[in-house]
């Protein structure tokens, strides 16, 4: 599961025993000649110079190509933050995924999180949407020009957000939404089968979710999902489901329920 809530920067220290690949320094030795190592470490360097540090990083296990295998770092500048006159705080964040066998090229997502809830998300929309780099002719300048074309799009993240807080949603439409967000879990079979309290996606764990409003909607609803914080009857048997760990799951599973709320506005 993405920790977005942290807000003091790891030492490469710390990020080492995290994420022991973002430090290598070599390619993995069955990529081509055509391909450019830039190690990840370069990355966490140029983005300090810009106000950037590392607040988690991860790396997908390897039973092969360890040490190139994909891993995540998420950035945040404490600068950089969204005041919502609700109250809502929302710090954005800076979600950096590489790899070192070739596969990945440097793919920088949105994310953003809520200090209410200490809840943390990825945003996905048709203004915001991921930003890649390649290895070969990387430079700092266009590193910040990249991260500073990232930062001028939040306004758009913010009128996203201001919209959902200002759709209500009807329980019915509030119940769909729930139903729709399964389907970033589980497949359609599995959805037929299982049988699942929608009404249980959709009820609030805190008083600050209790609105009627698509934002406070699609929060519990993507906490739910994301901890794993519901459950489902399979069988002869209920079982609650497993809170997600893998950050590729994480990221696919987030955008995907944001696009979902979106499409309600």
């Amino acid at each position: 599961m993405l920790d977005l809530s942290k807000d003091d920067f790891l030492s490469k220290s710390e990020i080492r025993k995290q994420a022991s690949s973002v430090f290598t320094q070599t390619a993995a030795p069955n990529v081509t000649d055509k391909y450019t190592h830039i190690p990840t470490s370069i990355i966490i360097d140029d983005m300090e110079k810009l106000g950037w540090g590392v607040v988690d990083a991860k790396q997908v296990r390897a039973r092969k190509g360890v040490g190139f295998q994909k891993h995540l770092l998420v950035f945040r500048n404490n600068d950089v933050v969204i005041n919502g006159e609700d109250g809502d705080t929302v710090f954005p964040q800076i979600l950096l995924t590489n790899s070192h066998d070739g596969k990945n090229s440097f793919t920088f997502t949105a994310g953003l999180f809520r200090m209410v809830c200490e809840n943390g998300l990825v945003v996905s929309t048709q203004e915001f949407e991921n930003v890649k780099m390649r290895h070969m002719g990387y430079t700092f300048e266009e590193l910040q020009k990249k991260i500073k074309g990232m930062v001028e799009a939040l306004p758009l993240t913010v009128e996203s957000m201001n919209k959902m807080k200002q759709k209500v949603i009807s329980e019915k439409e509030a119940l769909k939404l729930a139903k729709k967000s399964l389907t970033t879990r589980f497949t359609e079979d599995q959805i037929r089968v299982f049988k699942i309290d929608l009404k249980e996606l959709i009820q609030p764990v805190r008083d600050e979710d209790k609105g009627k409003d698509l934002w406070s909607v699609f929060n519990v609803i993507q906490e739910k999902i994301i901890t794993g914080d519901f459950k489902y009857k399979s069988g002869s048997g209920m079982r609650k489901a497993r809170q997600i760990k893998n950050f590729n799951q994480d990221l696919k599973v987030n955008k995907e329920l944001f696009g979902m709320a979106l499409e309600l506005v």
